[in-house]
């Protein structure tokens, strides 16, 4: 919810960049793409190393990109199904990049294997957490609730990596903990709250049904197979 509310005051900062660069060739669909391989890529190539400080400023640097390609497409007025579509499929792989690349440091000179856990529910539990509001709403319910959503995640684990990287001990493996609790109970809380309005709907359904059969004459009585 802060990485929410947060977001409208980043969006006016970066308000001027997306308008220069809608004036120029510039593709919203290429900087989405750029992003994603750069954040993949400078996890992959820092994190895995424990090189967090420099990564982290790499990470965040193209992380931007994720608001900017928005930006370029509303200047633009070319927002689209497509566009919006891969800026999510991104988000995943860029997320997965991230704390896939923690769970290789952990299993390897990292040498935790309880972190190594940790960084895994991770990144199980936040894949579930996306496909659980995107099937939701895809079933035309709403799912828009969650104490750790995709903004909170990603703001942790990257402020806990850059001062971990400064010589802060303790803050990655405990933000690591609190992020696997947070994760599977904003799991737990969509999921809930998924199955409420399905069962205020079936009951909203069961009473309409309830009511037109009440008001309808009764229904005349069918032949059996033998009556013929």
């Amino acid at each position: 919810m802060l990485a929410s509310k947060a977001r409208p005051q980043i969006q006016r900062v970066l308000d001027p960049l997306g308008e220069r660069l809608a004036r120029s060739s510039v593709s919203p669909d290429a900087v989405t793409i750029v992003g994603t391989i750069g954040v993949s890529g400078a996890a992959l190539g820092f994190f895995t190393r424990g090189v967090f400080f420099v990564g982290t400023l790499v990470i965040t640097l193209f992380v931007f990109s994720d608001l900017l390609d928005g930006l370029i497409a509303r200047a633009r007025g070319i927002s689209s199904p497509w566009g919006a579509f891969l800026d999510s499929a991104s988000d995943r792989v860029g997320d997965g990049a991230i704390f896939s690349s923690l769970i290789l440091w952990y299993a390897g000179d990292g040498d935790s294997l309880p972190l190594c856990v940790a960084a895994l529910i991770s990144l199980v539990a936040g894949s579930i957490t996306s496909y659980v509001k995107a099937r939701a709403e895809g079933l035309g319910l709403r799912c828009d609730v969650g104490f750790a959503e995709r903004g909170e995640r990603l703001l942790i684990v990257l402020v806990a990596a850059g001062l971990y990287g400064l010589g802060v001990p303790y803050l990655l493996p405990a933000a690591l903990w609190f992020l696997a609790g947070a994760t599977v109970l904003t799991v737990t809380q969509r999921v809930v709250h998924v199955r409420r309005q399905y069962l205020r709907g079936a009951g909203a359904a069961g009473a309409a049904g309830a009511s037109a059969a009440a008001g309808a004459p009764p229904a005349e009585p069918t032949a059996g197979p033998r009556a013929r």
